[in-house]
C-alpha cells in the first residue's frame, strides 16, 4: 500500500492540491528531510574516522575531500528543491555523492555500509520510478556503483555487514519500479555479484550465508517472474544472425569480477569491470572451477565462436537475452559432476553436494514462475530439453536424498508446465532414474527407494499423469511401456514380502489408489464411451508407419491409440516367438499381418529395430548373415538410424547398442560395412569416402578391445592409435585432434559389442542421450489425454488384477483404522471403475477378495462370534463395504453373488440380520393376511435359529441376540455383559444397518436381467440339493432361508419372470420330489409355488398355463407330507381361485385345480373348503 500511496501523493503534486495528499505518503518537504538525514549520517561516520575526522579541523576549505564536498552541496540544494516535483528532478543529483562513496577505495567498511543503506532506502521508498526524469541513467549508475564497490577491509565481521548490504541494495534494485529499465547487461551483472557473494560466503559467517543464498533466490524469482509479460519480438542483429539467436544473448566477458589483496595486508574487496574468472572451491579436497558467464559461457549459448550479439540488445530493457544467460548459467553448475571423474552413484558427491542442490533450488524457482511460457521462447526451451534434462538425469542417480528429491520436484514442474515439449525426456527420465531407483534390485539405498517412490506418487498425484504415461508411451513401438512399468512397480511395492507393513508399502498404495481415484473421478466428468471396440487387423500395412490424422482430437488420437497398442502387444508377442524359433517369429507375424506374406527386407528391418525384448544375439548373427536376403535386411536396418551430425564414435555405440555385433570377421566387416556407408551418407564431415568410415570403425573396435579387454596387458596408446590410421583418408591423415579424440573417448567409455538383453530399464549413457536428441526431433506429438476416460478401459484391464491383490495384502497387514479407509476407498474406486466399464469378471474378483476379509466366510473359532465381529473393525469395514458394492454395482456382479450370499447366510445363522431381509416390496399389504386361523402360513426368519438336541432355543434377530446377552434366564445362565460387550454388540447393530442387506432383494427389479439371472443360481446353489435322507438342522435352515429369497426375488420381478422361472420351478420339483417327511423346507416350497402363481396370474397370461402347470408338483407330494398339510393347500388353492378365478382360462388349469382338490377329499377339515372350492368352480366355469 506504501508504493500506492507514494504514487498517489506524486499525481497530487503533479496536480498542485498538495493539500488533498494522503498524510501516509511522503511529502516534498519529508524527502527533502529523508535525504538530509542520509547525508548527515555519512558524515557523521566520516568525522568519526581518523581519517576523515581531520578534514574537518582544518579551515581551508581546499582540504575538504571531493566526497564531503559533494554531500555538502547537496545539502544546499534539496531544501529548494520543495517548489518543484521530485519526478522532475533529476536523481542522479541525490545518489551521486553516495554512489560515489560506495565506488571509493579510500572509505572504510563503516562509511560504505552507511552510504549502502542511505541508496536500500532511497530505492525501497520508490521515490524513483519509470516516470521520473533520467531514471534509464540513474539505475544503471546504482547497479555500476554496487556492483564495483571497493572498500577496506579491517575485520571480518565488518566486512559481512557491507556484503548483506549490497545485496539488499541490488535485490531493491530488481524490485523497484524503475527495474523496468534495467538493461540486460546490468541484470546479468547483478545477478553475477550476488553469487559471487555466495560463493565468498563459504568460509564467512552462518548470517551472510543465509542471506546471500536468499538473494540470489529472490532474484531468480523477481527475473523470471516477467518471463509471461515479456513479447517474443523480432531484434535485428547486426550480423543478421536468425531470431533463435538473438534470444540466446552473449555477454562480453567484461562483467566479471574479482577479489584480490592489497599490498599491506588488508583485505579490499572489489566489485570491478575486470575481466577475472570465478573460482568455485568447494569444501570437498579437490575444487571444481567454473567460469562465471566469461567468454566460454557466450560461446556456449551461441553455438559457434565468435557469434557476439550487437551492443544494442544488450543494453535494451531486460527480457529474454539475460534470461537464457542466467539460466544457462545455472545449468552450467550442473555440469561441475562431468569435471570431478566421479560416478554419480558416489557416495555423498566429492564436492560438496551444497553447489548442485543450490543451483537445483534457483532453476526450480525458475521453472515455477516461468512455467508456460517457456515454451515460447525456444532458447530457453533448448536449454532445458538438452542440457537442463541430461544433468537432471545424472544428479537424478546421487546418493544424497536432497539432490534427488529436488531433481523430482523440478521434473515434476516440467511436467506439470512443458510436458509436451519434453516427451523422450520424461520417458527416460522415468525409466533410467525413476524405476530404477525404486527398486532395490538395482542397488539403490533405501533413501533413495523412498524419496524416488514419493516422487512417483506426487505424479501419481496428477490425474491425467498415468493416461498421459499411457497414450504416449505404451502406445508407442518405440517406446518403453512406461505406465505399465509404473504401476507393476506400485503393486509390487505395496506387497509386504516377509515383514510388517512399512512406510514404503503405505506410500505405494497411496500412488495406487491416486491412480485409480482418478479414474474414478473421470467417470464422474463423464466418458467419451464406456463401450470398448476390440482392435483387428485385416490386411497387412507397415506398423512403423501408422500414423495420427489429427494428434488433437480425442475422434482420431484415441482410436489410433489403442490399434498402436495392439500392433505393440502382437510385436512382443512376436518378439517371444523370435526368441524361441527365428522362422516361427516370422511367421507368426505374417500370420496377424504385421508382415507381408512375402517378406521384404524394410518390413524385417523395421521388425528388428523396432520392437523390444528380441534376443540381440539372434539379431546379430541375422544381420551378420551371408544370405542376400539378410545382408539386404542389413542395410535397411543401418537405414533406420540418424546419424545425421553425430560423431563416429557415438554413432558407432548407438548403432552396436541394438544388437550383439557377431563374432566371425566376415559378419563383423559386412555388419561394419553397411555402419559406414550410413554414416558417410548423413555426416562426412572431414571423411573422404565410405571406405575411410569403414577402416576407421574397424580401427576403433579394435581399439575398444585392446584397452577394455584384461587379458590385454600392453595397452595401445595414443600415438599408437593414430600411426595405425595414417593414410587412410583418402590416402591422406586425419586431423591429429579429430583421433585423439576418438581415442580417449573409446578409452574413458568402453563401446558395448555385447549390449544389454531384454527390456530393462538401462543407463542412460552420453551416446543415448545424444540419439534421445535427434529422435525427439522427429517424434510424434504429445497426446494431451484430457479429463474425460477415453482409454481408462485399457488401462484398467492392465493393472486391476495386480491392484486388487496389492491392496488386498496391505488390508490383511494393516493395524490402522487410517490405512483402512484407505483401503476401503479405493476397493469402492475399483468397483465403481468396474461397473462403468463393464468388467464383470474384475468386480467379480474384487468381492471375492473383500469377502475373506468379514471374517463371516469362515466360521470363527471363538465363543462368541458376534462379540468378536463387534470388536474386529477390519471386518465390519470389509462387511460394509462389500454390501456397498452389491447395492451400489450389482447390475455387474456375476459370480460373485455367490460369495455375497455365503456372507448373507453367516450373518442370518448369528441371527443378526433384519427380520424382514426376505421380503418383497410388493406384498406389504398381505402382510396382515398371512395367518389362518392362527397359524402361520410362511416361517418368518425365526427359523433361522431352530432348536437343535440339547439346545435351549434362542431367539432370532439382532435385537433377540441382544436381548438373550442382557437376559437373566435361569435355564440359560449368564454373566451380567460388560461395557466392552454391550460396545461390541451396538458396533454389530450399526454395521448391520450400514449394509442394507434388505435392499439386495427388494431392489432385485433394478438389477440388469444377467446379474439377475446369476443372483437366482447363487441362491439354488446356497441352498444345496435337497436330500432325501434327514438332513442337519442347519442345512434345512440354510436351504429355508434361501429358498425363502428365491421367492421373494421371483415375486419382485413378475415382469421378467421368463428370466427366473425355469430355475425356480427346478428348485421347487427337486425339493417337493426328494422330500419324504414333513419339514419346513418343503413347507416353504409348496406354500411359495402356490403365493407365485396367486400373485402372478393377473399380470402374466402369456405363462399362466404354465403357472397352473407347476402346481401339479404338488400332486407329487408323500403321501405324508401331503397329509400333513392338506387343510393349508386347501386354503391356498381357495384364496387362488377366488382372486384369479377369471384368469383361469385353460381346461388345463382348471383340471389342476379340480386334482389339488381331489385329495382333500378324505380330510374332514379340508372337506368344507373343498366343496366351496368346487361350487366356486362350477360358477367360473367358462362358456
Amino acid at each position: 500500500m506504501g508504493r500506492l500511496k507514494l504514487q498517489t501523493g506524486i499525481n497530487s503534486i503533479e496536480e498542485e492540491e498538495p493539500e488533498e495528499c494522503d498524510a501516509a505518503c511522503p511529502s516534498r518537504t519529508t524527502l527533502s528531510c529523508m535525504i538530509n538525514s542520509e547525508i548527515g549520517a555519512v558524515l557523521a561516520v566520516m568525522r568519526r574516522n581518523v581519517r576523515w575526522g581531520s578534514r574537518y579541523m582544518s579551515s581551508d576549505d581546499h582540504l575538504e575531500h571531493s566526497l564531503i564536498q559533494s554531500f555538502k552541496a547537496l545539502r544546499r540544494q534539496i531544501f529548494s528543491w520543495n517548489h518543484h516535483q521530485w519526478q522532475s528532478i533529476n536523481p542522479t543529483l541525490y545518489l551521486q555523492p553516495f554512489l560515489d562513496v560506495i565506488r571509493s577505495d579510500e572509505t572504510g567498511a563503516a562509511i560504505t555500509g552507511v552510504s549502502l543503506s542511505s541508496v536500500y532506502k532511497i530505492l525501497t521508498l520508490d521515490v524513483i520510478d519509470h516516470n521520473t526524469v533520467n531514471v534509464e541513467d540513474a539505475i544503471h549508475l546504482v547497479v555500476d556503483a554496487v556492483t564495483s564497490c571497493r572498500f577496506e577491509v579491517t575485520d571480518t565481521s565488518s566486512e559481512e555487514v557491507v556484503l548483506i548490504k549490497i545485496l539488499q541494495v541490488l535485490l531493491a534494485c530488481m524490485k523497484s519500479k524503475a527495474s523496468v529499465m534495467l538493461s540486460n547487461q546490468h541484470v546479468c551483472t547483478i545477478v553475477n555479484t550476488c553469487f559471487r557473494i555466495v560463493h565468498q560466503a563459504g568460509n564467512k559467517g552462518e548470517s551472510l550465508q543465509q542471506i546471500s543464498r536468499y538473494t540470489m533466490h529472490e532474484l531468480v524469482r523477481c527475473i523470471f517472474s516477467h518471463l509471461q509479460d515479456v513479447d517474443n519480438t523480432d531484434h535485428a542483429l547486426v550480423n543478421g544472425s536468425s531470431n533463435l539467436k538473438q534470444e540466446t544473448g552473449g555477454l562480453n566477458n567484461e562483467y566479471a569480477f574479482g577479489s584480490r589483496k592489497v599490498e599491506n595486508g588488508s583485505m579490499s574487496s572489489e566489485y570491478d569491470n575486470q575481466p577475472q574468472p570465478t573460482n568455485f572451491a568447494s569444501n570437498a579436497a579437490s575444487a571444481v572451477t567454473v567460469t562465471m558467464m566469461d567468454e566460454n559461457t557466450a560461446i556456449a549459448l551461441t553455438g559457434k565462436e565468435g557469434a557476439s550479439y550487437d551492443v544494442h540488445l544488450m543494453t535494451e530493457p531486460y527480457g529474454v537475452p539475460c534470461m537464457v544467460e542466467i539460466f544457462h548459467f545455472l545449468c552450467s553448475l550442473l555440469n561441475v559432476i562431468e569435471n570431478t571423474e566421479l560416478g554419480p552413484r558416489s557416495n555423498t558427491i566429492a564436492f560438496d553436494e551444497d553447489v548442485p542442490l543450490f543451483a537445483l533450488t534457483l532453476i526450480n524457482s525458475a521453472i515455477e514462475l516461468g512455467g508456460p511460457s517457456i515454451h515460447r521462447h525456444p532458447r530457453l526451451l533448448s536449454l532445458i530439453q538438452d542440457e537442463l534434462f541430461h544433468n537432471l538425469m545424472q544428479f537424478g542417480l546421487s546418493m544424497s536424498p536432497l539432490i534427488l528429491s529436488m531433481v523430482c520436484s523440478i521434473v515434476l514442474n516440467l511436467y506439470h508446465h512443458l510436458r509436451t515439449e519434453l516427451k523422450l525426456q520424461l520417458e527416460a527420465f522415468f525409466s533410467c532414474v525413476i524405476l530404477r531407483l525404486a527398486q532395490s534390485r538395482y542397488g539403490a539405498s533405501y533413501q533413495q527407494q523412498e524419496v524416488a517412490m514419493e516422487a512417483l506418487v506426487d505424479f501419481c498425484r496428477q490425474k491425467t499423469f498415468m493416461v498421459d504415461m499411457y497414450a504416449n508411451f505404451d502406445s508407442d513401438i518405440t517406446c518403453s511401456n512406461v505406465f505399465e512399468d509404473l504401476a507393476n512397480l506400485l503393486s509390487r511395492s505395496a506387497f509386504p514380502v516377509n515383514c510388517p507393513l512399512s512406510a514404503m508399502h503405505i506410500l505405494a498404495l497411496d500412488g495406487l489408489i491416486a491412480v485409480i481415484q482418478g479414474m474414478a473421478e473421470r467417470i464422474t466428468n463423464g466418458s467419451a464411451n464406456s463401450e470398448y471396440s476390440p482392435v483387428n487387423l485385416e490386411e497387412y500395412i507397415p506398423f512403423w508407419m501408422v500414423k495420427c490424422e489429427n494428434y488433437g482430437d480425442p475422434n482420431h488420437w484415441v482410436t489410433f491409440t489403442r490399434r498402436r497398442k495392439y500392433i505393440k502387444r502382437r510385436l512382443m508377442i512376436g518378439a517371444d516367438h523370435f526368441n524361441r524359433d527365428p522362422k516361427k517369429g516370422l511367421e507368426f507375424l505374417q500370420g496377424t499381418h504385421l508382415l507381408p506374406d512375402k517378406l521384404d527386407p524394410q518390413s524385417v528391418a523395421c521388425f528388428f529395430r523396432y520392437t523390444a525384448g528380441l534376443d540381440k544375439n539372434l539379431v546379430g548373427d541375422f544381420l551378420g548373415n551371408h544370405d542376400e536376403f539378410c545382408v539386404q535386411v542389413l542395410h535397411e536396418f543401418a537405414g533406420t538410424f540418424d546419424f545425421q551430425d553425430m560423431n563416429l564414435d557415438t554413432a558407432l555405440r548407438l548403432f552396436l547398442e541394438t544388437f550383439r555385433l557377431p563374432g566371425e570377421s566376415q559378419k563383423i566387416h559386412r555388419v561394419l560395412e553397411a555402419f559406414s556407408e550410413r554414416y558417410y551418407e548423413q555426416s562426412p564431415h572431414i571423411l573422404a569416402n565410405k571406405d575411410a568410415a569403414l577402416v576407421l570403425s574397424y580401427s576403433m573396435i579394435m581399439l575398444n578391445t585392446d584397452q577394455h579387454n584384461v587379458q590385454v596387458k600392453k595397452k595401445m596408446t595414443e600415438e599408437d592409435f593414430i600411426r595405425n590410421n595414417r593414410h587412410i583418408n583418402g590416402g591422406n591423415d586425419l586431423p591429429r585432434e579429430f583421433l585423439s579424440e576418438l581415442y580417449h573417448s573409446i578409452c574413458k567409455n568402453e563401446i558395448r559389442t555385447t549390449p544389454e538383453q531384454g527390456v530393462g530399464f538401462p543407463e542412460m549413457t552420453p551416446s543415448r542421450w545424444i540419439d534421445l536428441m535427434h529422435k525427439s526431433k522427429k517424434t510424434a506429438p504429445f497426446i494431451v489425454s484430457g479429463s474425460k476416460a477415453y482409454l481408462d478401459h485399457d488401462m484398467f484391464a492392465i493393472m486391476s488384477g495386480p491392484t486388487i491383490a496389492a491392496i488386498s495384502v496391505v488390508f490383511d497387514h494393516a493395524e490402522h483404522e487410517e490405512v483402512y479407509q484407505t483401503c476401503m476407498d479405493g476397493f469402492l474406486a475399483i468397483a465403481k471403475i468396474s461397473a462403468c466399464h463393464h468388467l464383470e469378471d474384475v468386480l467379480d474378483d474384487l468381492v471375492v477378495s473383500l469377502c475373506k476379509f468379514t471374517t463371516l466366510l469362515n466360521p470363527s473359532l471363538v465363543e462368541e462370534p458376534v462379540l468378536a465381529f463387534g470388536d474386529d473393525m477390519k471386518a465390519r469395514m470389509a462387511t460394509v463395504t462389500v454390501f456397498t458394492i452389491a447395492n451400489r454395482y450389482g447390475d455387474y456382479i456375476r459370480t460373485g453373488w455367490r460369495n455375497i450370499l455365503d456372507c448373507i447366510l453367516r450373518l442370518h445363522k448369528l441371527g443378526l440380520l433384519p427380520a424382514r431381509v426376505a421380503s418383497d416390496a410388493a406384498d406389504e399389504s398381505e402382510l396382515s393376511a398371512e395367518t389362518v386361523h392362527g397359524k402361520p402360513i410362511v416361517n418368518s426368519l425365526s427359523s433361522a435359529h431352530m432348536q437343535s438336541i440339547g439346545t435351549p432355543r434362542r431367539s432370532s434377530g439382532l435385537m433377540g441376540r441382544f436381548s438373550q446377552l442382557l437376559s437373566l434366564d435361569t435355564e440359560e445362565p449368564r454373566s451380567q455383559p460388560t461395557e466392552q460387550q454391550l460396545a461390541a454388540h451396538q458396533r454389530t447393530l450399526q454395521t448391520i444397518q450400514k449394509c442394507h442387506i434388505d435392499s439386495i432383494f427388494t431392489e432385485s427389479k433394478f438389477l440388469q436381467a444377467k446379474s439377475l439371472e446369476q443372483l437366482a443360481k447363487a441362491l439354488i446353489w446356497a441352498a444345496g440339493r435337497p436330500q432325501k435322507v434327514n438332513s442337519t438342522p442347519e442345512d434345512e435352515d440354510t436351504a429355508v432361508f434361501c429358498l425363502e429369497l428365491l421367492i421373494a426375488i421371483t415375486l419382485n420381478n413378475r415382469d421378467r419372470i421368463g428370466i427366473l422361472w425355469p430355475g425356480v420351478y427346478d428348485h421347487i420339483s427337486n425339493i417337493v420330489q426328494s422330500t419324504v417327511m414333513p419339514c419346513a423346507l418343503v413347507e416353504k416350497a409348496v406354500f411359495g409355488l402356490l403365493r407365485i402363481c396367486q400373485r402372478l396370474l393377473p399380470y402374466k397370461e402369456n405363462i399362466a398355463d404354465e403357472l397352473l402347470r407347476s402346481l401339479q408338483l404338488v400332486l407329487k407330494l408323500d403321501a405324508r407330507v401331503a397329509d400333513a398339510y392338506c387343510e393349508q393347500i386347501t386354503q391356498e388353492v381357495s384364496r387362488l381361485v377366488k382372486a384369479n378365478a377369471s384368469h383361469i382360462r385353460s381346461q388345463l388349469g382348471w383340471r389342476t385345480i379340480t386334482s389339488l382338490l381331489s385329495i382333500t377329499a378324505r380330510h374332514i377339515e379340508a372337506s368344507e373348503a373343498g366343496y366351496c372350492k368346487t361350487v366356486c368352480r362350477v360358477s367360473c366355469w367358462p362358456s
